[in-house]
């Protein structure tokens, strides 16, 4: 097969959102754009024909559209379509799996609240072998660089305001995984923008006490985390030199700085331990930023 984006479309504004994303994502990649409507109703005598085909009618032109709006705003980009009838969960984590990264959207509920994340995205996020990326709708209404509770919002808003976008990615150094780091330097690469790597680290329990008592006991803690994060992204920056990259090592929940590191940003890249089909599952970090980041989110499985 060749290779291609995914993304999985339905009616609402945030998959519309996902498929401008992944049309973009195709783009830079210099790849297809696969373009998927998963159809849940069962086909029975049951139902009156005409509503049957009013409902193929209505998903193919969704799909006839959204292909002319990808090939409308990159010219050259060869892009496909496709409804299939099954369970949206299976058949879409199909598509991820066969895609080198597949798109969904995702509804918001403000910046504070962040995504609301189905059950259908949250299996697919979950039980792929291949990236997923998670796509909010543009919030109208609002002004630059903030959404309608207060935080701050998109890329694009950001940059309006002064502020260029970069990418983030969370990187646990104690976990390294070249598949996600492979996904967030080659997607600032392909974007020419600046990657913002973010560790979070605390002391351990055990520390309480003596790092009151002696601050320095801290302070080399954070410093041996800073040059474990150096020594771990030197062969990387050498693979993609043409990237800026800036390295962060912050104290704290990962899930908490990863939130606060998503406001203004392009992408959120974090990693994905482990892949259980009969049981979604995802660590609380992803968990977290999926439902609460300002940006679009990559959950990308780790090796």
């Amino acid at each position: 097969m060749n290779r291609h984006v995914t993304v999985g479309l339905d009616d609402s504004t945030e998959s519309h959102a996902a498929a401008a994303w992944a049309a973009r994502e195709a783009a830079s990649r210099g790849v297809a754009l696969r373009v998927v409507h998963v159809e849940e109703w069962p086909i029975t005598p049951e139902i009156p024909l005409t509503l049957t085909e009013a409902l193929v009618e209505r998903y193919e032109t969704l799909l006839r559209e959204a292909a002319e709006r990808a090939r409308r705003d990159h010219p050259g980009l060869d892009v496909t379509t496709e409804m299939v009838h099954g369970r949206a969960g299976a058949e879409l984590t199909r598509a991820a799996d066969e895609a080198e990264v597949m798109a969904l959207g995702s509804r918001g509920l403000g910046g504070f609240v962040g995504f609301l994340v189905g059950s259908v995205s949250l299996a697919v996020v979950a039980t792929s072998s291949r990236p997923v990326v998670l796509v909010r709708a543009e919030q109208p209404g609002t002004e630059a660089g903030t959404t309608d509770s207060g935080a701050a919002g998109t890329a694009e808003q950001a940059a309006a305001a002064g502020s260029p976008p970069d990418v983030v990615l969370g990187l646990d150094i104690a976990h390294p995984s070249d598949p996600l780091l492979d996904f967030a330097f080659g997607t600032a690469a392909r974007r020419n923008l600046p990657l913002r790597v973010v560790h979070s680290w605390s002391p351990p329990a055990s520390y309480g006490y003596a790092a009151i008592l002696d601050p320095e006991i801290g302070t080399g803690l954070g410093r041996r985390a800073a040059e474990g994060l150096a020594e771990l992204l030197r062969p990387w920056r050498s693979r993609f030199p043409e990237v800026r990259v800036v390295e962060k090592v912050v104290i704290g929940p990962a899930a908490r700085e990863l939130v606060h590191a998503s406001r203004g940003v392009e992408l959120l890249v974090v990693g994905r331990r482990g892949r259980r089909p009969a049981l979604p599952h995802l660590g609380h970090v992803a968990h977290a930023v999926i439902h609460h980041s300002a940006a679009p989110v990559a959950v990308v499985p780790l090796a």
